[in-house]
């Protein structure tokens, strides 16, 4: 391989072929298997989302009712893995007790049965059922709390909220928080996803394919930018100080966070449809000052570098979101992570319908010819 031909991170080259999600930047258009975004926010839910994501299909009534029965009735963990969660420092971070949670979970279902659709489909309804019940059981633990059981009377997104606080949330509430892991549910070859593919290429267990895709979302440039995000509207504190912020950033040429995309050059669709559910929370249950400012950074924002095609991305809007359902700053990363399991596991089985494994090149930089120089002559 040549020089010319090296592109770090990769960008723009084809790591896979797939059928799963579709994004056009230029348009701002994100579908998954073909279904505009905006149709699954509006009329679907996020485990309806999951199957369509996994399966390739819409479900039917029957079996969209028998893969909603067996996630609910999955959600409990391992008293083990409560044990070991335990021991974890009360002031780890809420992703890194999620990955060795999920690679421990590996632990208890380590047979690889990868070409068994049952040895399969157990697999993708215990992470979905699971991969919340762990981050609501951290969050609580390291307060010095027993973790809250999880209700089988409470649909997914209701039983999440009801985990982290033992309230049954306001229905508005958990419909919105549906709606926003229904968003973070795919998109595409992202570092996450080819993480996934890449330990799925193995074919290693699909429990040590959620853990290494976790560990890769944990990072402020991925998953983590909503949680920088609320600490960026923090530091500026008042709409007068956004401008002076924002032209300080571009002279020091400073990273802006949620701004702007690696595929998107206009707004990102779900950052649009995040921005309506801030709003129709605000109008429910108080406004939040932080709204206001983050109004302000779009539109200077726009003003400055709309030219380049950066605009507000996903994690802009986010955590304005999940600060309103009362979710801590600290957990928006993990939400995250509850909603692309779906993804990452449809990745994941398409990985294996076809697989082989990942074996990128390199252009070597270094030298040749070198001698060994004997250690007292060093």
């Amino acid at each position: 391989m040549s020089l010319c031909e090296f592109k770090p991170g990769l960008e723009g080259i084809p790591a896979a072929e797939s059928s799963i999600s579709c994004v056009d930047g230029q348009l701002g258009i994100l579908e998954y298997r073909g279904i505009r975004i905006e149709e699954l926010a509006e009329k679907s839910t996020f485990l309806e989302t999951s199957y369509l994501l996994i399966w390739g299909k819409l479900p039917t009534t029957q079996e969209l009712a028998e893969f909603e029965h067996e996630v609910r009735y999955h959600r409990r963990i391992k008293y083990r893995i409560r044990d070991m969660m335990k021991c974890f420092p009360e002031s780890g971070h809420p992703m890194d007790a999620l990955q060795a949670s999920a690679a421990a979970l590996g632990l208890f279902y380590s047979r690889r049965d990868l070409d068994n659709p049952v040895y399969i489909r157990d697999a993708v309804v215990r992470l979905l059922a699971t991969i919340p019940t762990m981050v609501a059981a951290f969050q609580l633990m390291r307060k010095g709390n027993d973790p809250v059981r999880p209700r089988d009377d409470l649909d997914y997104s209701a039983n999440f909220l009801y985990m982290l606080s033992e309230k049954e949330p306001d229905p508005l509430s958990a419909r919105i928080l549906d709606i926003c892991l229904t968003l973070h549910a795919e998109h595409t070859m992202n570092a996450s996803t080819f993480s996934a593919r890449v330990t799925a290429s193995t074919l290693t267990d699909p429990y040590a394919v959620v853990a290494s895709a976790v560990g890769t979302l944990g990072g402020p440039l991925h998953g983590g930018a909503n949680e920088e995000v609320i600490g960026m509207l923090e530091e500026i504190g008042s709409i007068e100080n956004v401008r002076p912020y924002i032209e300080d950033r571009l002279q020091r040429k400073a990273k802006i966070m949620g701004f702007g995309h690696r595929v998107y050059k206009v707004k990102d669709p779900r950052a649009t449809i995040l921005q309506n559910l801030a709003e129709q929370l605000f109008e429910k249950f108080g406004h939040d000052k932080y709204y206001d400012l983050a109004l302000e950074m779009e539109q200077v924002v726009a003003e400055k570098l709309g030219h380049k095609g950066i605009y507000p991305n996903v994690d802009f809007y986010s955590g304005l979101v999940y600060r309103k359902l009362g979710i801590p700053t600290d957990l928006f990363t993990p939400v995250f992570a509850i909603a692309r399991v779906a993804g990452w596991l449809a990745h994941w089985k398409e990985q294996l319908a076809e697989n082989r494994i990942f074996r990128p090149s390199q252009v070597y930089s270094g030298l040749h010819k070198e001698l060994y120089v004997p250690i007292e002559q060093r």
